[in-house]
């Protein structure tokens, strides 16, 4: 990792927020920094066990302005994501209590190993639209027990991003209107992205749990629901589906 590009992903690492408990009634947004790196398939066990390591060092020296978690996707993605107000949060010098007691020396080499374990990494801004949000017990990015992903991923084009979002209104209403129990997140892209997209995120306990809220759901909405969805993915530019896990096993919070 580059030295601006580590720096970035110290920043989101200290500053997560250990549960994302975001509602808040009076934000209907919250923007967030993503740190994503590619680890190569042959390296997942080095890669994981370096971040355990790090996690060890915090609660070692008991580094209480640490707080982050961490979730990986099926295709080596290990994603890090961290709230911010505005981009003056990225320059917060966050580090230097780890870096004192740990040692700058000690600390560089084990971001080093890090390094060695994927060739591509992404930093990018997204951001949780609550009125889009589809959880009536208020907005919650890690339900308890719900470890499980899975992420849509909704492309658009700048000339159809209105009739999108018209349409993602419809289906969060109509969700509602029938009193789903299938919850999701949405966020819309930002600064640095890969495209212009809506990403739906939802959570289940495994992939069985996630495939039996799908059928239920499906049953529930009904022909007329299941058009309304359709309605959506006509005007997508493109699709894309990927599941994922939350990393408990790699978090930490100063309460751990």
């Amino acid at each position: 990792m580059k030295t601006k590009l580590k720096d970035l992903l110290i920043i989101v690492l200290l500053s997560f927020l250990p549960f994302f408990l975001l509602a808040q009634e009076s934000k209907t947004t919250q923007s967030f920094w993503v740190h994503e790196d590619v680890v190569k398939p042959g390296m997942i066990a080095e890669y994981e066990a370096t971040c355990k390591e790090l996690v060890s060092n915090m609660k070692k020296h008991s580094v209480e302005e640490v707080a982050f978690i961490v979730t990986n996707t099926s295709d080596h993605r290990y994603l890090y994501v961290s709230p911010v107000e505005n981009m003056a949060d990225l320059d917060k010098p966050v580090f230097a209590t780890l870096s004192e007691k740990m040692g700058k020396e000690a600390m560089g080499a084990l971001f080093n190993r890090m390094d060695k374990c994927y060739d591509v990494e992404h930093d990018y801004i997204v951001t949780l639209d609550m009125n889009l949000s589809y959880q009536p017990g208020g907005i919650n990015q890690t339900p308890e027990g719900e470890d499980y992903r899975k992420f849509h991923y909704l492309y658009v084009t700048p000339a159809n991003r209105a009739k999108v979002k018209e349409k993602m209104i419809a289906v969060k209403n109509m969700f509602a209107s029938k009193g789903s129990k299938m919850h999701y997140r949405v966020y819309r892209s930002g600064f640095g992205t890969r495209g212009e997209f809506y990403m739906v995120a939802v959570a289940a306990k495994d992939e069985v749990d996630y495939a039996q809220k799908a059928m239920a759901n499906d049953q529930l909405i009904g022909e007329d629901g299941n058009k309304v969805m359709w309605d959506l993915f006509a005007d997508l530019l493109s699709y894309e589906e990927y599941t994922g896990r939350m990393r408990p096993d790699m978090a930490y919070s100063a309460m751990n």
